[in-house]
């Protein structure tokens, strides 16, 4: 299983905005096509597709807050696509990429203080919690590079 990041361009930018999650999730993630277009029009903003081989089976984007700070914002696999391991290859990807900037800092993510295989499969990666967000609704979690 061959997986990488790739640059979302003219040519693949239908394929990831049809890319989606279970029903279960919808509330947990914004649609792909949102993103795009919230990257477009926003100064910071990333967006890599996760291509399994040759094709598109996730997304992601993540914001530089500051120059020494990185939030991810987005990150999901298609549910076609879910528990084979791509999640963690494409996150092991995403978090080098990020990490190639020497001035970066800080990593956080958020998500939802209720699930712990989120906590689990987070803090596996090293990110760890501070407590929850600005609006009392996400957990909050950071490397410290």
């Amino acid at each position: 299983m061959s997986i990488t990041l790739e640059e979302i361009t003219s040519s693949n930018y239908e394929a990831v905005c049809d890319l989606d999650v279970t029903d279960e999730q919808q509330e947990y993630v914004a649609s792909n096509m949102w993103s795009l277009v919230e990257s477009h029009y926003c100064q910071g903003h990333t967006c890599r597709a996760i291509y399994q081989n040759d094709k598109p089976v996730g997304f992601f984007m993540w914001v530089s807050e500051t120059p020494e700070k990185v939030s991810i914002w987005r990150f999901m696999v298609d549910q076609r696509f879910q528990k084979a391991g791509i999640g963690r290859a494409a996150l092991n990807l995403a978090l080098n990429e990020i990490k190639a900037s020497d001035k970066v800092k800080e990593i956080e993510i958020c998500y939802d203080p209720e699930n712990p295989v989120a906590k689990d499969f987070y803090s596996s990666f090293g990110f760890q919690e501070v407590g929850l967000d600005e609006d009392g609704e996400d957990m909050l979690a950071i490397i410290k590079l």
